[in-house]
């Protein structure tokens, strides 16, 4: 962690292969959250490659070295729902997504297309903790650290988000629990 933390004092200082290096470790990461956000290949790679410009012009506001990888994944964030709201829609069906859901069996695949229906319906604070924490994975702290904002409202907008799209998946799916006989 030391060394990250003296990689990215560089990139303040201006050290643009410092700053290149921890682009590296973070990459991956950082397009496949744009992809989630935007399902678009081009536009993903647009949202990525502009938060990575803005990451680079404001380095130097980065107040402490140990969160850069938090730090970038905000601004990622901002930026792919900047986006969105630009285009006012999400796009929900692009070609790269129905290409590698071609593979899926019929049953699995109307799953996931209904998932994504109900993930763009729902508002974008109850689809971003959602993403957060099942997408990337993330801890209700680390997500309470990138979005600003107390555990406690992490862990309510998650709970409200599950709701709702337990709600708006409802029409198309049973729930077992009130069907099952006790």
């Amino acid at each position: 962690m030391k060394t990250k933390s003296k990689i990215v004092k560089r990139a303040k200082q201006g050290d643009a292969e410092a700053f290149q290096t921890l682009i590296h470790e973070e990459k991956e990461k950082l397009y496949k959250l744009a992809y989630v956000y935007i399902r678009n290949e081009d536009d993903a790679l647009e949202v990525f490659q502009e938060s990575i410009y803005k990451a680079f012009a404001s380095i130097t506001t980065l107040t402490n070295n140990d969160y850069f990888s938090t730090w970038v994944t905000r601004i990622l964030i901002n930026t792919a729902i900047a986006t969105l709201k630009k285009k006012q829609k999400i796009v929900l069906n692009s070609h790269e997504m129905l290409e590698n859901m071609s593979e899926m069996e019929p049953s699995d695949l109307e799953d996931q297309l209904d998932l994504l229906q109900a993930m763009d319906e729902i508002e974008e604070k109850y689809k971003t903790v959602l993403l957060l924490r099942f997408y990337e994975d993330y801890t209700v702290k680390q997500i309470a650290t990138l979005l600003n904002c107390p555990e406690g409202t992490v862990k309510t907008n998650i709970r409200r988000g599950l709701a709702m799209l337990k709600k708006k998946m409802k029409g198309a799916y049973f729930d077992d629990r009130q069907n099952s006989i006790v």
